[in-house]
């Protein structure tokens, strides 16, 4: 998938991190560089040339892919999962790698080394949406694929992500994989602010987005990933209830005034 550099077109996109890596890191860093290699070698590249996508870059948790059709995009996000799960069952829960992944069908511009654009900015904010392990996708993904993918999609509305100025309807792609989610509760929307049993019995907080005050773009990964290491560390305790990361990510890039 060679092109001119410099050319606009539109393109399958999809983003990809592993939650919680920088705690991996900090508890087994070596263990966790090995592991994170050999999931690149074994499963992330040869699943992406099995359907013909481009590998743009690896970030340091995760990596940018490329592909010509929505369908070639999510079949591969959903093959990686289950390898990935695969990968993972001799592991105990808090060694896994679990990935998030966001896909979206866009217009990119590209250069030689890099993809940019709006189709790009929002596959990545839908990483940051889906559930570890899972995927996300754009309403227009969904139309393309959802009668071809053996898979069920669950809506779950829309969603103001940052730097981009119209809410982005997002669907949650359900297709069973093995594997835990964070021990966030990880609902619905709506779920996420219905009240819950005993509130007076148990804290409840909510862990609102980090915002990037660089000049710096490429930082904003950087600031979503802390706010998703915090959520992380805080669903440990049993005794608290955390609002999931569904619900405080769509005030991402929004200002909160506290009441």
């Amino acid at each position: 998938m060679d092109h001119p550099p410099n050319q606009r077109r539109p393109a399958a996109i999809l983003a990809a991190d592993i939650a919680g890596f920088s705690r991996l890191m900090n508890e087994d860093g070596l263990s966790t560089v090995n592991d994170w290699q050999s999931a690149r070698a074994d499963i992330i590249k040869p699943k992406i040339a099995e359907f013909s996508g481009r590998i743009v870059k690896h970030t340091g948790d995760g990596f940018l892919v490329e592909f010509s059709t929505a369908t070639e995009a999510v079949k591969c996000a959903v093959e990686m999962q289950r390898n990935f799960a695969e990968f993972n069952k001799d592991y105990p829960e808090n060694r896994r790698m679990n990935f998030r992944m966001g896909i979206n069908l866009g217009e990119i511009t590209v250069d030689q080394d890099d993809i940019h654009g709006d189709g790009v900015n929002i596959a990545a904010r839908l990483e940051s949406i889906a559930d570890a392990p899972g995927i996300c996708v754009t309403s227009h993904v969904y139309g393309h694929v959802h009668k071809i993918v053996d898979c069920p999609f669950e809506d779950i509305g829309e969603h103001q992500v940052k730097n981009i100025a119209k809410p982005v309807h997002v669907y949650h792609v359900k297709c069973g994989f093995p594997g835990h989610a964070n021990n966030i509760v990880a609902t619905t929307a709506a779920e996420d602010f219905a009240p819950s049993p005993a509130p007076t019995e148990i804290p409840s907080i909510a862990v609102l987005p980090f915002d990037n005050m660089s000049a710096d773009p490429g930082q904003d990964f950087f600031a979503d990933g802390l706010t998703e290491d915090i959520l992380t560390q805080l669903s440990k305790f049993g005794n608290l209830f955390v609002v999931s990361r569904n619900s405080t990510f769509t005030y991402n890039g929004k200002a909160v005034r506290a009441t």
